[in-house]
């Protein structure tokens, strides 16, 4: 039977946490990785972080959704974190920065979704943050970022509604992320392959100290020849069935949050979302002038922090700037396996006006590494 080309109806949409699939990830299938990532290799392993999302897909047309990041898990959206921004590339949009590089801090969920639903999705945070009882602030700077699905997805049709935003909110907990074609990250491609939600995660000891650096991308961005896997060039040798690269050519976006909880201060914050541009640049990517390459980086350490003005004089705790190159590299490698965790988890997908996105060959990606020694 063909898809229906009926309007959607809220009812067909999956709604709230998304089942993980039992499919291998980038590392279970052997392509190796440096660092030692945390029981769910996720940003879920950091803190109390907690994910929600809503999934849309109905039809021929809508392919597109929502995630929802709590970096101190729902009950702690009240309490500020410190933060740091970075804009590799700035063709996109990450709403409330420019109060992150005022004040260092940030206060509230993250929500990741497609171009023309940013608008939408800064409404519902503000909405669901007046709806949780501890949260009195008399003005709200929600954060909000994209990427476009519009070659999948009917972008002008304004899909993704606030109470769709709403559901990824309340839905959020720790534990397994979806990857790939799930949450905001349901129409994107990376590569001129199918992607969108990515996650990693790595384990890190800073004296008798351990620490935990989680990252989530929304990867949306890349030409096929660009990609390198495990430092393999393997885009070269797949440059057959790319629907995509004839609609356009290394344009696209993505979306890096990096949460950990180490003590940082806001302008160390900065330094580790600008690290975040190596792990991406790993995967082969050169920047293209029509990608918006936006990164957040949060330190979730503490439960009060500078900023939140309970005291006249307040104090922090911060890592010595000599220990951040171990932070610096938790963060490009969980980045880079973030991306390409998205891309194992993407299957083909059909969208509007029959676009298609194909899946990544796994089992090509493999023989090219094992040609070059490299994986199982």
């Amino acid at each position: 039977m063909p898809p229906s080309t009926d309007p959607p109806r809220r009812g067909d949409y999956n709604i709230g946490p998304i089942a993980m699939k039992e499919r291998p990830r980038a590392r279970d299938l052997g392509i190796p990785f440096a660092g030692t990532p945390g029981r769910w290799n996720a940003i879920t392993d950091t803190g109390k972080v907690e994910v929600g999302m809503t999934t849309l897909i109905e039809g021929r047309e809508v392919r597109t959704g929502v995630t929802a990041i709590h970096p101190r898990g729902r009950s702690g959206a009240g309490v500020a974190c410190i933060a740091g921004f970075h804009s590799f590339n700035g063709n996109g949009e990450m709403t409330g920065v420019s109060w992150i590089r005022e004040a260092g801090t940030m206060t509230g969920p993250i929500c990741l979704t497609n171009t023309h639903a940013v608008g939408v999705a800064h409404q519902a945070v503000i909405r669901w943050m007046r709806g949780q009882g501890g949260v009195t602030a008399p003005w709200l700077l929600p954060v909000v970022a994209e990427t476009w699905d519009g070659y999948l997805n009917a972008i002008d049709g304004e899909h993704v509604t606030v109470d769709h935003v709403v559901a990824a909110l309340d839905s959020a907990v720790q534990g397994p992320v979806a990857e790939g074609s799930t949450g905001g990250g349901t129409g994107m491609n990376c590569y001129t392959y199918k992607a969108g939600s990515g996650t990693s995660s790595r384990i890190v000891q800073i004296g008798p100290e351990t620490h935990v650096v989680g990252v989530f991308v929304q990867a949306n961005f890349g030409s096929r020849r660009e990609l390198t896997i495990a430092g393999v060039p393997v885009g070269q040798s797949l440059l057959d069935d790319d629907p995509i690269e004839g609609f356009f050519s290394g344009a696209g976006s993505i979306i890096g949050v990096c949460i950990t909880d180490a003590p940082l201060l806001p302008n160390q914050c900065e330094a580790v979302a600008r690290r975040m541009s190596f792990g991406v640049a790993r995967t082969g990517t050169s920047g293209s002038h029509y990608s918006g390459d936006l990164f957040l980086a949060l330190s979730v350490a503490g439960g009060e922090v500078a900023g939140q003005e309970v005291e006249r004089i307040s104090t922090m705790s911060y890592l010595s700037w000599p220990y951040m190159d171990v932070v610096f590299e938790a963060c490009v490698q969980a980045t880079e396996e973030a991306v390409v965790n998205a891309l194992v988890a993407g299957e083909e997908m059909k969208g509007r006006d029959g676009h298609r996105s194909p899946g990544l060959p796994v089992d090509r990606v493999l023989e090219l590494l094992r040609r070059r020694g490299v994986g199982v």
